[in-house]
Formats: C-alpha cells, sequence, structure tokens
C-alpha cells in the first residue's frame, strides 16, 4: 500500500510521516518512509536543489514545464528504489510524491491553464515514467501564515543555507499551491484524497498527536490487515 503525505512547505509532512511509520509498527505492520526531492540521491535531485537555491534565476523565470521535469525526473531515477521498498513492506509512506509536483508548478500558472498542465504532468509520472498511483493522498490543510512561520523555525537543511528556499520565501505562491491541493483533493484525481485540517482554531498548528489521531482514523478502513492494524 502507498500512503502519500502532501501538504505545502512547513505544514508537516516529515513529522506526521515518522508518527505514522511508527503506529505502523506498533499495530504489526512494516512500513518505510521515502521522502521526494531525494536530495543527495539522484542527479535529478541536485537539479532541483540548484533550482530551489535560485540558481537558474528568479521563480518567475523559471518556466513551471521545465522545473516539473526536474522533480519528475527524481521520482523516475528513484523508481526502482521506490518499487523494492513497496514490494518489502506492508506500507510505503512517501513524504511528498506526484500530486507535490503537480500542486507546486500548476499553481504558478492562470488557473485556466492548470487542468491543462496537470493533465500533461500526469501523464508524464504515471505514464512515459510509469510511476505506481498511491492508494491514498493525505492533504496536510495548514494555512500559509502559519506554514511560513514554521518554515523560519527550521534549523540549515542539507540542500540549501537560506532561510526559506525559491518556493516557501513566497506566501503568494504558497497560496496558489493550497488552492492546486485543495482543488486536486476535492476533485479526487489521482486516487482517493483525505484532507486532514491542520490549522488550530484561533491560529497556530494542531497538536502532531492530534493530526496523526485523524490521520489514522482515516486510514483505518484502508490498512491492509495485519497483525492488529485495526486498532
Amino acid at each position: 500500500m502507498l500512503v502519500a503525505i502532501e501538504g505545502i512547505d512547513g505544514a508537516g509532512k516529515r513529522t506526521q510521516a515518522a508518527l505514522l511509520a511508527d503506529r505502523m509498527r506498533q499495530n504489526g505492520l512494516t512500513s518505510a518512509i521515502l521522502s521526494f526531492p531525494r536530495y543527495g540521491e539522484t542527479v535529478f535531485a541536485r537539479a532541483v536543489a540548484d533550482y530551489l537555491n535560485g540558481k537558474f534565476g528568479p521563480l518567475h523565470a523559471v518556466d513551471p514545464h521545465l522545473a516539473a521535469l526536474l522533480f519528475a525526473g527524481d521520482r523516475f531515477e528513484s523508481k526502482a528504489h521506490l518499487l523494492a521498498l513497496a514490494a518489502a513492506h506492508d506500507v510505503l509512506i512517501l513524504d511528498r510524491y506526484v500530486a507535490s509536483n503537480l500542486a507546486h508548478q500548476a499553481a504558478r500558472l492562470p488557473p485556466d491553464a492548470r487542468p491543462a498542465f496537470i493533465d500533461w504532468l500526469a501523464a508524464i509520472e504515471y505514464g512515459v515514467y510509469g510511476l505506481p498511483r498511491a492508494d491514498v493522498t493525505l492533504l496536510l490543510d495548514l494555512a500559509v501564515e502559519t506554514a511560513a512561520a514554521l518554515v523560519r523555525g527550521k534549523g540549515p537543511r542539507g540542500y540549501t543555507t537560506r532561510p526559506a528556499d525559491l518556493h516557501e520565501q513566497d506566501l503568494a505562491y504558497l497560496a496558489e499551491t493550497r488552492r492546486v491541493y485543495q482543488a486536486l483533493a476535492e476533485t479526487g484525481r489521482f486516487g482517493a484524497w483525505h484532507v486532514v485540517p491542520c490549522t488550530a482554531t484561533g491560529g497556530g498548528v494542531r497538536a502532531a498527536a492530534a493530526i496523526h489521531a485523524d490521520i489514522w482514523h482515516a486510514l483505518g478502513a484502508l490498512l491492509p490487515q495485519t497483525g492488529s492494524a485495526r486498532r
């Protein structure tokens, strides 16, 4: 089973992937986490890092079609590894997957141009590259301002020395990315989606444990029936 965790930068994908993997182990399921881009692991991921560090120019100067091919190439280069992990475990947790590319790059186009772009990019990732579709995609839906504040609190990251990369520093762009994610979830494109609200009442972010509880509840009926997975 492939479970993709998606959301704008700062939404808590890595935290929730780790909590989910731990819960899987507690319930008798084997799992692994695969994060994209695979910085330090693929040729394409090195190019992605250059793009996010502004080496190809400012965000508005890089054609989203070209940027999308870098992210897609990272997954294609990782395909054999992904399939091996999926075959060896009950559940493979994907920290970002194809939907991340669809949302982040479509967000840079006018709304009326987004459907055609999404169809084009999905045809490359799922069709030409033959990547498997996620069985369920979990969208961690967080207010942009809250997500940006969490990004600013992050420590140094291997792919950048900047406080925020090319995507993270543009709040208007992140707001559009969130809208594309929400539209993908509403239409159920490319598989089952479940939206997990992450913004706390009154602002800020909900507790990680509460978000995880919602995720586990949503996955309950979908998990492989191994061990005590339905607990």
